[in-house]
């Protein structure tokens, strides 16, 4: 009996201060995702595996029920608490994404998943994502002015393994990604702004020289030389992208009619908005980009009534890598960006994704709830 009412004003009590306005946003995105993975996926799964047309669409509605239940879960947890597994989880998935280089499965030339005895394949930095923008919140919050800088570089040094481990994979997207973001979190904690633009030429100079020098990486000039010249035959996938959108036009083909899928092997998770632009329009891409923008706004208008920085960099951090990732992928699909594997967060199909971003909702609805100071 006292473990019922426990749990009845535990489940009041989250429910009174959760950001529903969030909440909601999050819910329609998911919901979204399993509508497009019903109608990008089911052609797939008969033509591939000669199969039940609903395959990945089965393995899309599971994903999306672990990932509801992670991010209730981390949402509901003591703010102590939530801080305390971040931590534990960031070193769990760290030490995951080293054992990439040495037991991970290659896909497509790049070794980028784990598959560990009874666990199924995972992408270990999808995981590792919401812990790295705490861990780093965590050090930028540092009061002490004797030590101001010293911050800036320690939170350099947790970010520094991690996207030398990525670079080497090679997922230049996800790091990317991780690096600004991490310049997002320096830039809002008050750093002298000389300081800031004079380290991020520095970065962006050693990011060239090493995208020049190094055989390993030539695939990215490969890709940068194919997005501004389209005539070099290595951009079939953003050629059959851009031209679903263009056909689709403003209120697309209708459900069913777009033929995207069935050309391009990634369609349903790295070209998503131009399977969704298709058979559906622009109209609905728009829809989605305001989905996120008011994502965005009430998350960034909760911290204006924040006073402890550790919390406001977690919530700015957690939400910014989303809608980064949105607007990479976006990118991406209209071609004013060149191709990087990135997946669209929520809808995109696959586990890793949706979990890795269902633990960024939750720790943004457990954050930014009213008791929360």
């Amino acid at each position: 009996m006292l473990d019922n009412k426990f749990y009845n004003n535990l489940y009041f009590s989250w429910w009174r201060n959760l950001d529903k306005t969030i909440l909601l946003t999050i819910l329609v995105l998911f919901t979204l995702g399993l509508l497009f993975s019903l109608l990008s996926t089911s052609l797939v799964a008969s033509d591939r595996l000669n199969t039940n047309n609903y395959f990945f669409f089965l393995k899309h509605c599971i994903f999306i029920f672990i990932g509801v239940s992670t991010m209730f879960f981390f949402s509901i947890l003591d703010k102590n608490k939530l801080f305390f597994l971040s931590y534990i989880f960031f070193f769990i998935f760290f030490i995951s994404l080293i054992l990439v280089p040495f037991i991970g499965t290659e896909v497509k030339g790049s070794k980028r998943w784990l598959e560990i005895f009874f666990l199924p394949r995972f992408q270990p930095i999808e995981l590792l994502k919401p812990f790295i923008i705490v861990i780093v919140a965590s050090s930028l919050s540092f009061q002490n002015k004797n030590y101001q800088y010293v911050k800036y570089f320690v939170s350099f040094l947790l970010i520094l393994p991690i996207i030398t481990l990525l670079a080497s994979q090679p997922d230049i997207g996800q790091t990317i990604l991780i690096f600004i973001t991490w310049l997002s979190l320096i830039f809002i904690s008050g750093i002298n702004l000389v300081l800031f633009f004079s380290f991020f030429s520095l970065i962006l100079f050693s990011l060239i020289s090493l995208i020049l020098f190094f055989p390993k990486f030539e695939y990215i000039l490969i890709r940068i030389s194919s997005f501004f010249d389209p005539l070099s035959g290595n951009n079939y996938q953003s050629e059959k992208a851009s031209e679903a959108i263009i056909s689709g036009g403003f209120f697309g083909k209708g459900i069913g009619e777009g033929i995207l899928k069935n050309k391009v092997p990634e369609a349903h998770t790295d070209y998503i908005v131009s399977v969704i632009s298709e058979e559906f329009g622009a109209i609905m891409i728009f829809f989605i980009l305001l989905i996120f923008l008011i994502f965005l706004y009430k998350t960034f208008k909760r911290i204006s009534y924040l006073k402890n920085d550790k919390i406001k960099f977690i919530i700015f951090g957690c939400s910014i890598i989303i809608f980064f990732q949105f607007l990479v992928h976006l990118g991406v699909n209209i071609r004013i960006l060149p191709t990087t594997g990135m997946t669209l967060p929520f809808l995109s199909y696959g586990g890793s994704s949706i979990i890795g971003s269902s633990i960024l909702a939750g720790i943004i609805l457990n954050l930014t709830k009213k008791n929360i100071s």
